[in-house]
Parts: structure tokens; C-alpha cells; sequence
């Protein structure tokens, strides 16, 4: 599982060596994913090329390679505006190596740069395609076909915006992915986009931001697929920008763990949206609608804290979330169980309680522990409803197409809220027209969003994973 991190400052000066420990400690935030290698990519001191520095190993042994480079880098310098991007590393295609690390680019000259989680499923036949117009490639990775294929729209389509171009690569890519892209022909500007791979953006002003939400511009393309079409241009000028001097700060992450010592204002993607910065503006484009579509996106406020996330006096994260145990069972209980009048108050199902209670059957739905965990409810569920309760492994329920019905209500369990198959099994289910609940840990995960009502467990961050 991957980390992508990337940092976007606009009319916010910044060292290039305070850039670089941003990136870098990002990365470590995101250490907990378990990763093999890591890389940066920076604009170089001419600020015309970009600069990719990439090592297999540890975060720590990137840092070390940052300092010796640190002159070549011109970590001293001032820049009012910049890019830069991150990323660690766990390898599917290809081993473990500096050449098949991220950032990943378009060609020696670093026209474009991607990093990526998830994995390409149709990339060998984008890899083809490319090799027959005349690309070679050095890394053994998906995501190199990524890069190129960005580079070679752009040379057929010089006329397109960057987030154009984005949005023709993501139409020829089939599995799942959260990009974010970096181009020396686009200075300072950015684009990142997701399906099937959580993404989110941090962000950050001196003065409150004046909307709470990000409206969504739409492009309309029923173009063949396989095909690179022209694409028809958007007169909408929808977007989030800062107000006033609109000096503004991004941070483009796999985790909101990474993000939250620097702000707690941050935004979700869903799969398909494209989020374009440039000149300090968030736009976010797609390219169909739908009638469940909210045409926005709300920008959350995060309640998770700084020290939440740190060891403490502790050696491992997991030896610290071991002796929280007892500590997480109150945090869960708090505010819900009334012992006096021996009630429990779940807010985030209150309102659909009687539609719950006319039900027929209760299906509760996971993989690993979070499967374990249903098991171990199941008979509890049972005798306290009268109902009968199916629990079901999430790959499995969708490998036979189990039957699913609009009298149904189905649980959906995932500590992060983006286990794929588990998330897959949910779109199953409501498709069919069941009521789903959520059953998360992370609020603003796509299981929390996607469901129609939910428990948050309030267990604390889980990083010892």
C-alpha cells in the first residue's frame, strides 16, 4: 500500500529546504503503510526542470541522499510559489529499487512526473501501445506507462490545460488509482486524481476560509473509448480560491495523518474527480454527471489530534495502541450508553431506526479482523433482534452474486473505510436498493461517505497496522 504526498505553496515563501522536510516528513507520517522505497520530485534551482531524487530503503535513507544533495538542490533559496511531490513505495510491479521507485517519469528530461497507489490492471496494453509509438522504458513499474502516456497526448495536444490532459490518461486506465502529477511545461500547478485509492487534500489559509464547500465543473465527453478525443472546453469558472491575498497552502495525501499538523480543513475526492491547482485555485473537474451526484464537495474539519498520532514514551506504535485498548472501549462507550436509564443513543442511525427495524434480514459484511468482528456480534445481534444475521467475507459475497434485496439491511465494516473489496460488496448491495450501514473508524473514508447511515467506533487512529 503506497503513500502519496504532495505540497503546493502559493504567495507563501518558503526555503527550499523547509520544502524538502515538508515532503520528507510527510513521508513519514505515511510510514505505517509499509512501503520499500521512497522519492521526491522538487522543481530544480533553474525552475525550469525538475529535479527527482528517489531511494530504495527507509524515508531516512531518502533524507540522508537530500543532504548530500543539498547544494545541487539550492536548499537556501527562497520560493514564493511551488510545487513539490512524494511518494513511498510498496512494490507490485518490479522489485524494490531506486529505477522502479516514484516519482516516475515521462522521459530523461522530466517533462512529467507521477507518483501512484493502486495498481494498473490494463497497463501492459497502454506499455504496447506506447512502445509502438516509439517510447522505451526503464522501470519495470504500471506507473511509468502512466507518465508517458501523459507526454504522449500532450505532444499530439499542446493546446490542452493540464487537467485536460489528466483527464484523457485516466479515460485509457482500467484498475485501481490515486495520481498526482507534476509537469516542467505546467510550472507550479498540480493535478491529482483517484478511483478505487483514497486521496484527499489538505487545506490551509491565515484568514477562515469563506465556502465550506467546492463545486464541481463538468466536461462532457462521450468520446469512443480507447480513443484520445478533443476535449469540448468548460465556460464554468466554479472553483475554491482564498480570499483577500490569497496566499494559500495545499497538501495532497493517502491519509489525513499526514496532513493534520498542518491543518485540519480538508477535502475528500471521489473516484473520478480530477482536482486541478493553479495560480493558488482548487478546481475540481469530472467529466460525466449523475443524478446521485452532489455537484460539490464539502470540506471537513478533522477532529483527529497531532499527538493522537505520535509513539509517545512508547517504542512501537503497536505497543502504544495495545495499552490504549481500555482507553478506546470508553471513547467508543462516551456519550452513547446511558448506564442510569440503560439506553443506547447511536446518532448516526437515530433516524433510520424504524426502517431498520422493518427489515427481514441483517447482513454484516468485512474481510480480516473486521470479518472476525462480525462473527464474534453475530449470535448477540440474533437474540437481541429476532432476525436472522448472515455474515459474509466481503470477496466472497461478490465472487457467487449473493441474492440481495430492498428489505435487507446490510453492515459494512472496515476500520479505514477503503478496504476495496468490502467497498466493492457495499456498491453491490445498493445497487439492489438495501439500506447500508457503515461501520468505520475514519470519518470522511469512502464507506462513510457511501453509506446511507453509520457508527463512527471513536478507537483513535489506527497506525500500528
Amino acid at each position: 500500500m503506497c503513500g502519496i504526498f504532495a505540497y503546493i505553496n502559493h504567495l507563501t515563501p518558503k526555503t527550499r529546504r523547509e520544502i524538502l522536510e515538508l515532503l520528507v516528513n510527510g513521508l513519514k507520517r505515511l510510514e505505517y503503510r509499509g512501503y520499500d522505497s521512497a522519492g521526491v520530485a522538487v522543481d530544480a534551482v533553474d525552475e525550469k526542470d525538475i529535479a527527482v531524487i528517489k531511494r530504495s530503503g527507509k524515508v531516512a535513507a531518502l533524507e540522508e541522499l537530500l543532504q548530500e544533495r543539498s547544494v545541487e538542490l539550492g536548499v537556501d533559496e527562497s520560493v514564493e510559489s511551488h510545487c513539490g511531490i512524494a511518494h513511498t513505495r510498496w512494490a507490485t510491479h518490479g522489485e524494490p529499487s531506486a529505477i522502479n521507485s516514484h516519482p516516475q517519469r515521462s522521459g530523461e528530461d522530466n517533462a512529467f512526473v507521477v507518483i501512484h497507489n493502486g495498481i494498473i490492471t490494463n497497463y501492459k496494453a497502454v506499455k504496447t501501445f506506447l512502445e509502438n509509438k516509439g517510447y522505451s522504458f526503464e522501470s519495470q513499474t504500471d506507473t511509468e506507462a502512466i507518465a508517458k502516456l501523459v507526454h504522449h497526448i500532450y505532444s499530439q495536444h499542446k493546446d490542452y490545460s493540464f487537467q485536460e490532459l489528466v483527464e484523457q490518461v485516466i479515460q485509457q486506465l482500467e484498475g485501481a488509482f490515486a495520481l498526482c502529477f507534476k509537469s516542467r511545461y505546467f510550472p507550479n500547478e498540480c493535478v491529482a486524481t483517484r478511483r478505487g485509492s483514497p486521496l484527499l487534500v489538505g487545506i490551509k489559509t491565515r484568514r477562515r476560509l469563506s465556502s465550506d464547500h467546492v463545486p464541481i465543473m463538468y466536461t462532457n465527453n462521450k468520446a469512443t473509448r480507447g480513443v484520445v478525443p478533443s476535449v469540448p472546453r468548460v465556460n464554468s469558472h466554479a472553483h475554491f480560491e482564498p480570499e483577500e491575498e490569497r496566499d494559500v497552502e495545499y497538501f495532497f495525501a493517502s491519509d489525513a495523518s499526514a496532513v493534520i499538523e498542518h491543518t485540519n480543513k480538508v477535502l475528500y475526492f471521489e473516484d473520478d474527480d480530477v482536482a486541478h491547482i493553479k495560480d493558488g485555485v482548487l478546481s475540481i473537474h469530472r467529466m460525466s454527471t449523475s443524478s446521485n451526484d452532489p455537484h460539490q464537495r464539502e470540506i471537513f474539519t478533522l477532529k483527529l489530534e497531532l499527538q493522537q498520532i505520535m509513539k509517545g514514551n512508547y517504542e512501537y506504535f503497536m505497543q502504544k495502541e495495545i495499552f490504549e485498548q481500555s482507553e478506546s472501549i470508553v471513547n467508543t462507550m462516551r456519550g452513547r450508553l446511558n448506564f442510569a436509564d440503560g439506553t443506547v443513543t447511536l446518532g448516526g442511525i437515530k433516524d433510520y431506526v424504524p426502517e431498520i427495524k422493518r427489515c427481514r434480514r441483517l447482513m454484516l459484511i468485512g474481510c480480516g479482523t473486521s470479518y472476525h468482528s462480525a462473527v464474534a456480534t453475530r449470535q448477540l445481534l440474533e437474540e437481541l433482534t429476532e432476525l436472522p444475521v448472515m455474515v459474509e467475507l466481503a470477496s466472497d459475497f461478490l465472487d457467487r452474486n449473493t441474492p440481495v434485496f430492498r428489505d435487507d439491511v446490510c453492515f459494512f465494516i472496515s476500520q479505514s473505510g477503503e478496504t476495496a473489496d468490502t467497498l466493492m460488496a457495499l456498491r453491490y448491495c445498493k445497487r439492489h436498493g438495501a439500506l447500508i450501514v457503515g461501520i468505520t473508524n475514519t470519518v470522511g473514508s469512502s464507506i462513510c461517505r457511501e453509506s446511507h447511515c453509520g457508527v463512527h467506533i471513536n478507537a483513535g487512529p489506527e497506525i500500528g497496522v
